[in-house]
């Protein structure tokens, strides 16, 4: 049995989205900012996508700006605000951001930046009283995560977002996790600068969005030929956007009746493994992303296992699940993130996460919380199970 639940790090593209795809390379492979047929087919094709990819968020589909994934999104975000200033500003962000946003933040601060960190609570939630005090009159940008990819805590982004819109400041969230498997309406939301991924809503690798309000500016990243109405210069990856297109259109379609039924298989994992001993669920269990679920593994001393360890036993018996973020879970550190949270680094460095998607099904959840119990008691033979099933 084959059963992948890493669905966090990368979704399978749909077929829907590899046929889009697989038509643009045949079909329609013009430059998009060529004058002439073939350029204009290529053209049509990219701004059906920035309409598709808007309504996922209920956005004009001119301020969309392609990108090629989550990470340049964010990257343009911050340095797109931060490049504005001829001096150094203050930045807000929280303790629990993904690296996308805490690297070029921590680059900004070797330049001279201000940069306020907010805590967390154990779930990992900011309070939105802590970003009011945190602000200054020098504050330009607050960046807040809108759910977190390792523990699945949701942030109060309506609040955040409103606090920084009466201060006067941008206000940035990293969607990559949210889109498409929670509704996020833009018109509604007072949210400046939103980033998006393809390859999280079974749309291919390579490609990403960043959401500009209108009247918001942004400087740059790249020189170049002015393409993405000079926001993002470089010829667009065509087939990779129609193909990220489709799978925003379809995920929009989806999401009220898939949502619901991870919500339901989540929560069923949830109830499987509660009495399992030393495993200790992260993450805010109410306000959580609906596909998501985490656990810290805490044990005596005189047992060295890690979320890593874990996740190799059960690699070996078919199943694919995540130590934490894929993006750094070659490093075995504690998390930051679970750090901030309040986590031993012993408890941080047993850390899994198990994220379900569109082909996961009640008997892959039973099946695997049965083989996770099984592997925990041969890593760690004094532990005993009221229940394997």
């Amino acid at each position: 049995m084959q059963i992948y639940l890493d669905y966090s790090a990368t979704t399978p593209p749909r077929p829907e989205a590899i046929a889009a795809m697989q038509a643009v390379f045949t079909q329609h492979w013009g430059n998009p900012s060529s004058l002439h047929e073939w350029g204009g087919r290529a053209a049509t094709v990219l701004e059906q996508a920035r309409m598709q990819v808007a309504s996922l968020i209920n956005a004009p589909a001119e301020s969309i700006v392609f990108t090629s994934g989550g990470t340049e999104a964010d990257n343009l975000a911050i340095m797109g605000i931060a490049r504005q200033y001829s001096q150094p500003q203050h930045i807000i962000i929280s303790q629990v951001e993904h690296p996308a946003i805490a690297e070029p933040v921590k680059l900004l601060e070797q330049w001279g930046w201000q940069v306020t960190r907010l805590p967390v609570d154990a779930q990992g939630r900011v309070n939105p009283l802590e970003l009011k005090a945190a602000l200054r009159s020098n504050t330009v940008l607050v960046s807040i995560i809108y759910g977190q990819s390792e523990v699945g805590t949701l942030q109060p982004i309506e609040s955040l977002c409103r606090i920084t819109r009466l201060h006067g400041a941008v206000f940035h969230t990293d969607a990559v996790q949210v889109a498409g498997r929670l509704p996020i309406d833009v018109q509604q939301l007072p949210i400046d600068l939103l980033s998006l991924s393809s390859h999280k809503i079974y749309g291919p690798q390579g490609a990403g969005a960043l959401y500009v309000r209108p009247g918001i500016e942004i400087v740059p990243l790249l020189g170049g030929g002015g393409q993405e109405s000079r926001r993002r210069s470089g010829t667009e990856a065509v087939p990779i956007i129609a193909g990220f297109g489709v799978a925003a259109e379809l995920a929009a379609q989806e999401i009220t009746t898939e949502t619901p039924r991870l919500i339901q298989l989540r929560d069923r994992l949830f109830d499987l493994l509660s009495n399992t001993p030393y495993l200790i669920p992260t993450g805010d269990r109410t306000c959580r992303l609906p596909h998501h679920v985490s656990f810290c593994l805490t044990h005596t001393d005189g047992n060295n296992v890690t979320g890593k360890t874990i996740v190799r036993q059960l690699n070996l018996a078919g199943i694919a699940i995540s130590s934490g973020s894929a993006c750094h879970s070659g490093k075995l550190s504690p998390s930051p993130i679970l750090s901030a949270m309040g986590y031993t680094p012993q408890q941080a460095l047993g850390a899994i996460r198990i994220t379900l998607g569109r082909d996961t099904t009640a008997a892959d959840i039973d099946w695997t919380a049965m083989v996770l119990k099984q592997v925990l008691h041969r890593l760690i033979p004094e532990l005993t199970f009221t229940s394997c099933s």
